[in-house]
């Protein structure tokens, strides 16, 4: 997952204004990092002179994956990325960044000013941490901390884990259970696990082999 950069733009009537970016543009060769820059800018500004107000959308633009956030006050910000960086993450970013750029900016800058003029530096490093969307975003490393789970779980073969139980709700009882985290007068599978004679009969063969 890579993010190229990331801009703060203002929709005026004539024209769209870039009033800040980033860029990370060091997975290119030397010799191409000023072009590829250009084209992000140029490519940052016509997707948002074909965005409406108060909308969001994700483009693809050749290789790379565009994630646009025009507010309703004209104020936008778009983020290219590779295609496997997650959207919602971009979209969290862009909001986040709008929000404080329209707190630390006045608004009568934003139709005349320029990345020269506008004072406003975060956008560096909010690129930077947002290489990692895992550690970036809290959603994301929850997510991700729970499918590791999921793949330690399955690859067990032990008596007591099944591959074939391991469903939505039963296999979260299973693994409540296994890690010990309900207290003793909890530990019972619930009604809403059953998923049939199948289910019933492994779940009643985890209590029997679970330890007292």
């Amino acid at each position: 997952m890579k993010l190229y950069s990331l801009s703060v733009l203002y929709k005026g009537a004539p024209k769209v204004v870039l009033l800040k970016a980033a860029y990370d543009v060091s997975s290119f060769s030397f010799f191409q990092r000023s072009s590829v820059q250009e084209f992000m800018t140029f490519t940052s500004q016509l997707i948002v002179e074909r965005s409406a107000p108060g909308s969001r959308a994700s483009v693809k633009e050749q290789e790379y994956l565009c994630h646009v956030y025009v507010r309703s006050d004209s104020l936008a910000g778009v983020v290219i990325a590779d295609s496997e960086y997650p959207s919602r993450v971009a979209f969290t970013l862009l909001e986040k960044v709008l929000d404080e750029f329209s707190k630390e900016v006045e608004r009568i800058q934003w139709p005349v000013g320029s990345p020269a003029t506008i004072e406003y530096e975060a956008l560096d490093a909010y690129l930077s941490k947002y290489q990692n969307p895992r550690e970036a975003d809290p959603m994301t490393k929850v997510q991700a901390e729970l499918d590791e789970t999921k793949i330690i779980l399955v690859s067990r073969r032990g008596p007591c884990v099944r591959p074939h139980s391991l469903r939505r709700g039963l296999g979260l009882c299973m693994l409540q259970k296994l890690l010990g985290y309900l207290p003793r007068g909890l530990r019972t599978l619930p009604e809403r696990c059953d998923f049939g004679a199948n289910s019933r009969r492994d779940s009643a063969e985890w209590l029997r082999l679970s330890p007292p």
